[in-house]
């Protein structure tokens, strides 16, 4: 039997408010605050402890290392780690924010994944994304696939590809532009990837970057051996985009058989309701669509709220529930459709609202957190046992935080040798803690 697994990424101790990512409203708006590490990653591992008390299966990805010494080295600076550091932030403290973003933390844009039951060799196919679009993203694609692979080592069950080529043909970001509907976790069904442009094409019409390209999105498909019968290729609309959806999974979520969505979602929202329809009565299930309108819910309250930037998963037993920030409870036109759904005539029976503040003030909520990846009994066994999620697991990760993490850090931190002797204190008693051996590049 099938179950969904969620990855979700720990906060790294660089978490900070750069502002880096044009187009996501919100790391635009704080940057330059002074953030909370500590904070944001209890709030992470909050939630992952509220998914296993639900009764799901809950795993983790590490931290990236940060600020990453090797981008300097090799763009020209030499000497020690520390004096690397330093002189880099005094010559451009912009670039050294690039070097330490802690954007890793949402495992949504690590990686596109497709179950066994849809690829042509029933494995579990991964394709970590090359996040060219933004270059402190661009710079997780390779320690991505080395963690990916030490964590899915087992070549029986899983394969991970590399990323696609570097460059703006084959922007790739991930699954936070890829989705599933079937009759259940196990079943064979449809994967909807959402792109933003056709980079053959050109981009029009567009303020904010469109990140992920349709090549990108029709290339991971071939890689992982997904039938035409079982893909559909949709247009993220231009309005979500200029909006601040930079991202799909801003303005809609799916699980089993359920596609939660804002109506300016998709370049044309008939068409691909339509072709749903077909594959999935192919395919075996019957798609509910549960759509807010523009005129009860606004665009602007949507990416305000991360209403759809939710966790919809799929209980024990069989119900289905929500994982929403706690902003969508505050947003009256959000909470009201969530309240809609919750007395309607559909899958969902319960909404769950959580303080995930400190990632949400840089644009990520609890499904840019996760990365789902869904495995039967077999393929769960070969998954690196120390990344798994007991209670106890996470109580030694919440006092490995504290003994490790600042409460407050701003820019002028960033470049402080000594801070990145303790970041890379903390990440080497993390290795121990997960059982992965030398995983980052100043282990090695």
């Amino acid at each position: 039997m099938s179950q969904e697994i969620n990855f979700d990424g720990l906060v790294g101790p660089t978490h900070n408010y750069g502002g880096l990512s044009r187009g996501n409203l919100a790391s635009d708006k704080n940057r330059g605050r002074a953030s909370n590490p500590r904070g944001a990653a209890l709030q992470g591992l909050e939630k992952m402890r509220k998914l296993i008390g639900l009764g799901l299966t809950q795993g983790l990805l590490p931290p990236q290392e940060r600020p990453f010494i090797p981008g300097l080295r090799a763009v020209g600076y030499t000497g020690t780690d520390g004096q690397i550091l330093e002189k880099a932030f005094q010559d451009s403290p912009a670039l050294v924010a690039n070097m330490s973003a802690a954007s890793s933390m949402w495992t949504a844009n690590a990686a596109t994944v497709s179950a066994g039951s849809q690829t042509s060799d029933g494995r579990v196919h991964l394709t970590p994304a090359n996040l060219v679009a933004m270059p402190h993203r661009a710079l997780e694609a390779e320690q991505t696939h080395h963690t990916l692979s030490a964590i899915f080592k087992d070549t029986n069950h899983f394969n991970v590809h590399a990323p696609l080529p570097a460059n703006s043909l084959f922007g790739d970001e991930g699954a936070a532009n890829h989705n599933r509907l079937a009759s259940g976790h196990g079943a064979k069904g449809l994967e909807l990837f959402v792109y933003g442009r056709d980079a053959l094409r050109g981009q029009s019409g567009l303020k904010f970057p469109a990140r992920q390209t349709l090549q990108a999105s029709e290339a991971v498909a071939r890689l992982h051996g997904l039938s035409d019968g079982e893909t559909l290729f949709v247009r993220q609309s231009a309005e979500a985009i200029n909006a601040g959806a930079f991202h799909n999974d801003v303005v809609c979520v799916t699980n089993d058989n359920v596609l939660f969505f804002h109506e300016a979602a998709f370049e044309d929202t008939a068409l691909l309701e339509k072709q749903v329809l077909a594959k999935g009565n192919t395919l075996g299930f019957k798609p509910v669509f549960l759509m807010a309108k523009r005129d009860a819910l606004p665009l602007q309250d949507v990416i305000s709220s991360y209403l759809f930037n939710s966790q919809l998963i799929t209980l024990p037993n069989g119900d289905m529930n929500l994982i929403l920030p706690i902003e969508t409870e505050e947003t009256a036109s959000a909470k009201a459709f969530v309240d809609e759904c919750l007395a309607g005539d559909n899958p969902i029976t319960a909404a769950h609202y959580m303080d995930l503040r400190q990632s949400m003030s840089n644009g990520g909520g609890p499904a840019c957190l996760r990365l789902r990846v869904q495995a039967n009994a077999s393929q769960q066994a070969g998954i690196h046992g120390g990344v798994m999620m007991t209670p106890a697991k996470i109580d030694a990760l919440e006092n490995w935080v504290r003994q490790h993490y600042r409460d407050r850090l701003i820019a002028d931190d960033l470049g402080d040798a000594a801070f990145l002797q303790e970041t890379r204190e903390a990440l080497d008693a993390l290795t121990q803690l997960l059982d992965l051996g030398s995983l980052y590049d100043f282990q090695r």
